[in-house]
């Protein structure tokens, strides 16, 4: 299985936390830039050879943001070079603001059948200072109206560990995503990313950002409390009812081949990793805008310990044998984690628990190879 990535570098307004690459100036060059993926995508859905895909993600940015006419232009390369009825999952990352009758008509007429919503909180407090486009009102109404309009498969976001956020609130917010009834939850830890504003107000002190045991402590109520009711994490910060899982997010844990296409896209084969430029301009006038690398064996070790580490399925051990092979300093690392109660061996597999999901970045990082 594979999987296609489309990245719109358009956004409403700038979040304040963000550090992604997009563009809130973008009405110039709107149609050029349409042009220009689409055009990439000509180019290189050969690569995908055999593999045939599986999914489809809008990514960004704001995908929400293009009109019906737009999307369907970034749609026809791809189905006019595969059958749209082989693809299991088209998924459309969408903003509250932009969920109307018309859109979500728009989106199941085009074949898209997922949509992952930024709901990020239900505090109105969080909102502005995110300096989110949407409201409280709209976060409510819009899953609604998307259920009403036919989409079953439906993910929201929601952020944790923010400023001025307390317990109660926090598990307010865990009730009310619950009470919507969908099938997949990301939750995320709020990241003071270098050179987005909300770094600039806490090193200015006008925002403080709550310690680490505090944004522990919320993420394990947040799983608590999912689980209670059914939904199971099966990555570190995704959640899901039984069958319900992110195809194409889990082919990228399970290092399955895929094609991004658009600036700031990665791509990878397995072996082989590409990242297009983080420039509009350079982008749209292909000036020396993408950039590739060949991944050498230990590469590819630490890409499989890295990815498959985050799963609930950790790693298959039968497996890493028969690609790698394993040394006695693996075999060391492995049972110290173990002891430490960071790692558990089940059925052939290492995965973290759920202390060690608090340092999975760290505990990958002790089994990578130079």
């Amino acid at each position: 299985m594979s999987g296609i990535y489309i990245h719109v570098p358009f956004c409403r307004k700038k979040c304040s936390y963000c550090d992604f690459h997009f563009s809130t100036s973008f009405s110039s060059y709107r149609s050029q830039m349409i042009a220009a993926i689409s055009d990439e995508l000509k180019e290189r859905l050969i690569e995908l050879g055999s593999t045939e895909p599986q999914t489809i993600y809008f990514g960004g940015g704001t995908p929400s943001l293009l009109e019906r006419d737009e999307l369907k232009a970034l749609l026809q390369p791809i189905f006019d070079y595969y059958t749209q009825e082989q693809f299991t999952e088209i998924t459309l990352e969408a903003n509250p603001e932009d969920i109307t009758k018309k859109s979500l008509a728009n989106w199941k007429e085009l074949g898209i059948n997922r949509l992952s919503i930024g709901i990020q909180s239900f505090k109105e407090f969080d909102l502005a200072w995110m300096n989110r486009a949407h409201t409280l009102e709209e976060s409510r109404k819009c899953v609604d109206l998307a259920q009403k309009v036919g989409f079953t498969s439906i993910s929201l976001d929601l952020m944790y560990g923010l400023p001025e956020l307390t317990f109660k609130e926090w598990e307010q917010h865990i009730d009310e995503i619950i009470a919507f009834d969908v099938n997949h939850i990301s939750a995320y830890c709020l990241t003071v990313e270098k050179g987005t504003l909300l770094a600039k107000k806490v090193h200015t002190k006008i925002v403080s950002i709550p310690d680490e045991e505090y944004s522990i402590a919320q993420y394990k109520m947040l799983v608590s409390k999912l689980k209670s009711v059914g939904i199971q994490q099966y990555e570190i910060s995704n959640f899901a009812k039984k069958g319900c899982q992110s195809i194409h997010n889990s082919n990228y844990w399970s290092g399955q081949k895929f094609v991004g296409v658009g600036p700031s896209a990665h791509s990878f084969d397995g072996r082989t990793r590409r990242w297009n430029i983080a420039n509009n301009t350079k982008y749209i006038k292909k000036m020396d805008w993408y950039e590739e690398e060949v991944l050498s064996n230990n590469e590819q070790w630490n890409e499989y310990i890295l990815t498959r580490l985050r799963t609930i399925k950790g790693i298959n051990l039968e497996e890493l044998k028969n690609l790698f092979q394993l040394d006695n300093s693996f075999l060391q690392t492995k049972e110290m984690y173990i002891r430490q109660n960071w790692l558990v061996e089940e059925d052939k597999c290492i995965k973290l628990t759920q202390e060690g999901q608090l340092r999975a970045d760290y505990i990958a990082s002790e089994f990578f190879r130079v």
